[in-house]
């Protein structure tokens, strides 16, 4: 397994190849890059959504729909319409008018059209990644390559792979530096506290989808999984008290015998293997559920880095900053993080579309009943896998908290069906399968009816 590395100062990328290891030039700080993505994303993809006609045309279709309480129709008039929500033209309505104070605070962030052109403007995605910055210009090469995620995104096959995504996805979210050594170390430690849970969840992992299954197999999962929990369980033990430390439990007698037994081997990977096998096989059902270790849902979470890396170090850097830095709020506690945003998504809805928000509410359907996998998992729960890739590259880029907007969008998408259905908890049971630029599309109509104060908490919701 090999992982890219950055050097430090303004380091030179080298080509793509196999055989050789990839450096990544080192993106800023985490502070600037949040700062970058969630305090201007929604306004820069508004804006950046005006350069496409068709995302325009697309934006005025569904707040038309929706201002005349009238299903949306997010295809109309396109190559890739949808036959299951074709509306005559007779019935369209003219453009809503919208209050002066929208716009005006739209037009006061939109740096997006104003921007100098830039070097890395005429460069393609791959060949940015793989040259690194022009004239070491970073913060103008991430602009210019969540751009060019924004209107064309990542080039893959079929499959949805690529061999330029994970590293894509590893400067968007920041990854650190992280050696093969280290990730082979946590591997040699054994079980972790939290390895039953994880064998119990493991095998259900996107169990329908073919490519996974070819690409992915379940020790390879284990593995990562049993690594991110023991560097979680390490980095909590860090935070504890040294008292608190120091007072743990008696063990039995069982344990106390491997205790010894581990005393007589000088190796500490043997002294780690065993305490891993005391926790494991005694404590495991007490400590899995510690807060910010292990919570389930994580595998799925865990899967489409798997799928698109090219090393399980690679998937493992990319997914322990995610959880670390993004979204932390999902794994800590009773996953408060992923009620927030559950309940962010009825907030959004009832802003976006009244009717169809009290339709659901009067069938007594809130988004902690239909949308929980959706928002734990940043929708990677709605196949199939390639299109997940592809939101994914989109939530990168602009802030995984977009992931909020994106399951309005997709209610959105299924209006009609759900404002007619007798029982639309059927229909949000397992929702539409996943269709990534229409979702994008819908999102950036969607962040221009938000206002400032509810955007502030959809940033945070995560943390």
């Amino acid at each position: 397994m090999s992982s890219p590395t950055r050097e430090p100062g303004p380091p030179v990328a080298q080509p793509f190849n196999a055989s050789i290891t990839t450096h990544l030039h080192a993106p800023p700080s985490p502070h600037t890059h949040r700062a970058l993505r969630k305090l201007q994303s929604a306004h820069n993809l508004g804006a950046a959504a005006r350069n496409s006609s068709q995302g325009s045309l697309l934006s005025q279709n569904i707040l038309q729909d929706l201002r005349s309480d009238r299903a949306p129709v997010p295809a109309r008039n396109y190559s890739n319409r949808s036959p299951q929500r074709n509306r005559a033209n007779s019935d369209a309505t003219p453009p809503p008018t919208f209050p002066n104070n929208i716009f005006m605070s739209l037009n006061s962030r939109r740096t997006a059209l104003s921007r100098t052109p830039k070097v890395a403007d005429t460069m393609s995605l791959d060949r940015l990644i793989r040259e690194g910055p022009p004239d070491g210009d970073v913060d103008g090469a991430l602009e210019s390559a969540r751009l060019k995620v924004l209107d064309q995104g990542i080039k893959s096959d079929s499959d949805g792979m690529s061999r330029t995504r994970i590293y894509v996805w590893l400067i968007f979210v920041d990854a650190p530096i992280f050696r093969t050594d280290d990730y082979l170390h946590l591997i040699h430690r054994g079980a972790s506290p939290a390895y039953s849970k994880i064998r119990n969840d493991t095998f259900r992992t996107l169990t329908t989808d073919p490519l996974f299954r070819r690409r992915v197999s379940e020790a390879s999962l284990i593995r990562l999984l049993n690594a991110i929990a023991w560097k979680l369980h390490d980095a909590k033990e860090e935070r504890r008290p040294t008292s608190s430390r120091l007072s743990l439990a008696p063990m039995s007698s069982a344990s106390s015998s491997r205790s010894d037994l581990s005393q007589t081997d000088s190796s500490p990977s043997a002294r780690n293997r065993a305490r891993a096998l005391t926790l494991t096989t005694e404590g495991s059902d007490a400590t899995a559920s510690e807060p910010g270790t292990y919570v389930q849902g994580m595998n799925v979470l865990a899967a489409p880095f798997l799928y698109a890396a090219r090393s399980e170090v690679e998937a493992f850097s990319a997914f322990y900053t995610l959880l670390t830095k993004e979204c932390p709020g999902y794994i800590r506690g009773a996953m408060d993080g992923v009620h927030r945003g559950l309940a962010l998504v009825d907030k959004v809805l009832a802003i976006v579309d009244p009717k169809l928000s009290s339709h659901l509410t009067s069938k007594g359907l809130s988004a902690e009943i239909y949308a929980f996998p959706s928002v734990l998992t940043l929708c990677a729960c709605t196949p199939p896998l390639p299109e997940v890739l592809k939101h994914w590259d989109f939530l990168f880029a602009y802030g995984p908290h977009l992931n909020i907007l994106c399951i309005v969008a997709q209610l959105i998408m299924m209006r009609n069906e759900l404002l007619t259905s007798i029982n639309p908890n059927k229909l949000l049971r397992s929702f539409p399968a996943l269709r990534a630029e229409l979702v994008k599309r819908t999102a950036l109509a969607i962040i221009k009816m938000i206002p400032d104060d509810v955007y502030a908490e959809i940033v945070k919701h995560a943390l």
